[in-house]
């Protein structure tokens, strides 16, 4: 059956993060009127300066909107805000939509279309990728599945939120299989560029030289580029939690574990950020993967960084 939604109507964010605030700031800046959730009250004051209308419940906020954005961190958080106490899923009207942008497994994914299309409310799988920086300005990327039709009625947001948009396939877990993908090879790249940092160090090389060698070279990774650099720049504010890499390399590994496929480099940078989160630094943006080797290796930290 062939719907319409009004995209002009108020569009909910659940979770209000590193990536969903920009996606809230996106929103505003192209003229959506916005209802935001958060558990975390600086979350909430966020969204709010940003300019949207916060509610108390998830479940306040889907009374309000036909169209919802999760961006919460694991598959447990969506259900907790879709199915939970005050959840989402039973106040949306019929005919709504729900879009998790949350990096998720595939199966979870589609484990939830039945749920949902039980209420009459449709399911879109749409990861995103890039940081937060790239949610601010609307500059990120988007892997999306799901009904034609209803991506259809959702590009207005799409574009409003993201630069670049790959259509993946039908069923809500396509794109979700693309996306723990990507987050593998972050993972293993950002693992690799830590550790030959951390060479670079033991050996007296300038590791800012290394960096221009490696991102003009054949090394060179955009996840290095940035997180490397951010490192020995001394920037400790937390953009990218480690723990959420950790967990996107666990659901990899799992996947393809469950495809009978071996990936040992995937398993060496789990156990590399499982590793650095036992050490204290789950809370840390996973740039600071470098100082972990640094410590790990008895290597000395560069002044200033």
């Amino acid at each position: 059956m062939t719907r319409s939604l009004s995209t002009r109507s108020a569009i909910g964010v659940i979770g209000t993060g590193a990536m969903g605030l920009g996606v809230v700031q996106s929103l505003v800046r192209a003229g959506f009127p916005v209802r935001s959730r958060d558990i975390r009250p600086e979350a909430q004051s966020a969204a709010a300066a940003a300019g949207a209308v916060v509610c108390a419940t998830p479940a306040q906020l889907a009374r309000q909107c036909s169209i919802v954005i999760l961006l919460v961190v694991d598959a447990p958080q969506v259900e907790r805000v879709l199915f939970g106490e005050a959840g989402a899923a039973a106040q949306l009207k019929h005919g709504s939509v729900v879009i998790v942008s949350s990096t998720v497994a595939p199966a979870s994914m589609a484990a939830l279309k039945p749920r949902l299309s039980n209420l009459d409310v449709r399911l879109i799988d749409a990861p995103v990728s890039g940081g937060p920086r790239r949610a601010a300005d609307a500059t990120m990327t988007m892997m999306i599945s799901g009904d034609p039709d209803t991506i259809e009625e959702c590009k207005p947001i799409f574009h409003a939120i993201s630069a670049k948009r790959f259509i993946l396939g039908s069923e809500p877990g396509d794109a979700a299989a693309y996306k723990i993908l990507n987050n593998q090879l972050a993972a293993v790249n950002l693992a690799a560029g830590a550790e030959a940092i951390t060479v670079a160090l033991a050996r007296g090389l300038d590791p800012q030289r290394l960096l221009e060698v490696v991102n003009a070279s054949s090394g060179g990774s955009w996840i290095v580029a940035d997180r490397m650099a951010r490192a020995l720049a001394g920037d400790h504010a937390t953009h990218a939690a480690s723990k959420i890499l950790s967990k996107d390399v666990g659901l990899a590994v799992d996947a393809a574990s469950a495809l009978g496929v071996d990936v040992p480099l995937a398993r060496a940078a789990r156990e590399r950020f499982a590793a650095a989160l036992a050490a204290g630094y789950a809370e840390a943006d996973d740039c600071e993967l470098l100082r972990f080797c640094c410590e790990l290796n008895s290597v000395r930290w560069p002044r200033g960084a």
